[in-house]
């Protein structure tokens, strides 16, 4: 790992997506529950979120702190791709300090959720 490495990950939002993370969540939002003029559910922000914060577990990332700009709306059948950057990368005693910046785009290109995490990597030699 190294400043600069960028890591990416992408999904397809479902409805059964979007009424399960809503049952768990308690996110019961009208927009989420029922469909618009073109059959679609509103994804719900934090949802969207998770793609972010998968590709830090991915590193064993322990998020310290954690940001989110919600630029657009995200719907059922939506792919959304996320890229994440690493800007900082610190060796500190057993822990690596981490930061990261990431976007996520649609399947137009459009960005529709960017931000920025920091936390600690536990040194594997532990």
């Amino acid at each position: 790992m190294q400043v600069g490495d960028v890591t990416a990950w992408e999904r397809t939002f479902t409805q059964e997506d979007v009424i399960q993370f809503g049952q768990i969540s308690g996110d019961q939002g009208i927009h989420h529950v029922a469909p618009d003029e073109q059959g679609r559910l509103m994804v719900q922000g934090l949802l969207t979120a998770t793609l972010p914060t998968k590709l830090g577990g991915d590193l064993n990332f322990i998020a310290r702190q954690l940001t989110f700009e919600f630029l657009r709306p995200v719907f059922t059948g939506d792919t959304i791709r996320c890229e994440s950057t690493i800007t900082q990368l610190e060796q500190d005693g057993e822990r690596i300090r981490m930061s990261t910046a990431f976007a996520c785009r649609n399947q137009h290109g459009k960005e529709v959720l960017k931000g920025s995490a920091y936390g600690v990597i536990l040194n594997p030699a532990r």
